[in-house]
């Protein structure tokens, strides 16, 4: 063991007559209470905008095909794409899924209430993980090959308010042109997403629903959606896209369909920043204020490790050393607190937050020891950082006149 790692394990160890130890263990306290906010910020508000990103991508898709002639969810213009252009699509890098779809607008009608809907119309390889995960009654649509199912899934919204349940029959009208078309649906199951923009109006069935609605062939949809491996690179992702689909298509992606959902999700990073910025700003000051406080009242020993020939450049180690401990011991203790608290959430959802306001029941908390890892090496080292000035005091300190005072 070096002289410095010595002296500095050895004093504020057992004196406990120290006026600095109640100061030191504020300072570790106080380092672990900014650890753990600085983590749970970090972790609740990432896991905020990846549970808002995967409802707004399960209602749709990261990548969308489809014509120039777009004009809304109503009124849409077929695209017809070759087995070969599709399969394309699902063999380039980043690409998970490919998957047809068609919407057609209409409306719900019960005895006593009407309500508008979009009806989203799917086939056999529609990837169903994220409305499975969001059931709350009965079971998703079983499409099959010889003929055209007639099941459909609404939300619990719709099914509140329309009062409509599995089994129930939903009569729907579809209007065109000048006059309508009535089908009359089986409910089969009752998600819920908590996301009103979508769960007021969307209902999920057969993609050949719509396609016998407007007439088109079996070869003709609205577009295709494609979902991708790692939402970090989807830019990448929808450049190679549109490199390989034909000029008359439009392909765009789920930012740009969602622009003002995507932009407030981003600015909650700002959030996240002025949280860490404070916290961390919190977590120096107190150990400087520490290291202070030690290094005023440990002058004396200053000046007799100098009579004894220690260099300014060994002193300061000795009180770097002791304050990266202090700073050590805070950061390991509020990673486990964050950690077990971040851990209860997870498990037992205790804090619940208005699905009105926050279209979930529950806070969401992304655990990731990446997180745990940055947050914590970047604070030890801003830390030492702020240490470097008080601990250039000592230079100032002459041996002659604090064993004088002595």
């Amino acid at each position: 063991m070096s002289f410095e790692r010595l002296i500095a394990s050895r004093f504020l160890q057992r004196d406990k007559s120290n006026f600095s130890r109640p100061l030191v263990n504020i300072a570790t306290y106080t380092i672990a209470l900014g650890v753990v906010v600085m983590i749970l910020a970090v972790c609740i508000l990432r896991g905020f905008q990846g549970e808002i990103s995967s409802k707004v991508v399960g209602f749709g898709s990261h990548i969308n095909v489809r014509s120039y002639g777009w004009v809304n969810d109503y009124d849409e213009i077929p695209v017809e794409m070759s087995h070969g252009e599709v399969e394309a699509l699902r063999q380039l890098p980043g690409v998970a899924h490919v998957q047809a779809y068609a919407y057609k607008g209409g409306m719900l009608k019960t005895d006593d209430q009407i309500q508008g809907i979009i009806f989203k119309g799917v086939d056999a390889d529609f990837d169903s993980t994220f409305f499975e995960g969001n059931l709350v009654r009965g079971r998703l649509f079983h499409l099959e090959d010889s003929s055209t199912c007639n099941e459909v899934i609404i939300s619990s919204r719709l099914s509140a308010r329309l009062g409509l349940d599995t089994g129930s029959r939903a009569r729907t009208y579809f209007w065109m042109g000048t006059t309508y078309r009535a089908r009359a649906f089986r409910v089969v199951g009752i998600y819920k997403t908590d996301l009103s923009e979508f769960d007021d109006h969307y209902i999920l069935g057969d993609l050949r629903q719509v396609q016998r609605l407007n007439q088109w062939d079996s070869g003709e949809v609205a577009g295709y959606e494609l979902l991708v491996t790692d939402f970090d690179r989807l830019e990448q992702t929808l450049g190679a896209v549109k490199a390989n689909t034909r000029p008359d298509l439009m392909v765009t992606s789920i930012r740009e369909e969602q622009p003002a959902m995507f932009a407030w999700l981003d600015l909650l990073n700002s959030n996240i920043i002025l949280i860490l910025s404070i916290m961390a700003v919190v977590c120096a000051a107190s150990v400087v204020s520490a290291l202070l406080i030690m290094i005023f009242e440990k002058t004396s020993m200053i000046g007799l490790l100098k009579c004894l020939g220690a260099t300014n450049r060994s002193v300061r180690r000795i009180f770097m050393l002791k304050a990266a401990a202090i700073v050590g011991k805070g950061i390991l203790l509020g990673d486990a607190i964050a950690l077990l608290l971040g851990l209860v959430q997870s498990h037992f959802h205790i804090i619940r937050l208005d699905t009105e306001s926050y279209s979930m029941e529950f806070v969401p908390v992304e655990l990731n020891l990446v997180y745990f890892a940055i947050i914590s090496v970047a604070t030890l080292l801003l830390c030492l950082a702020a240490l470097l000035l008080p601990s250039s005091y000592i230079a100032r300190i002459q041996p002659a006149k604090t064993l004088r005072f002595e």
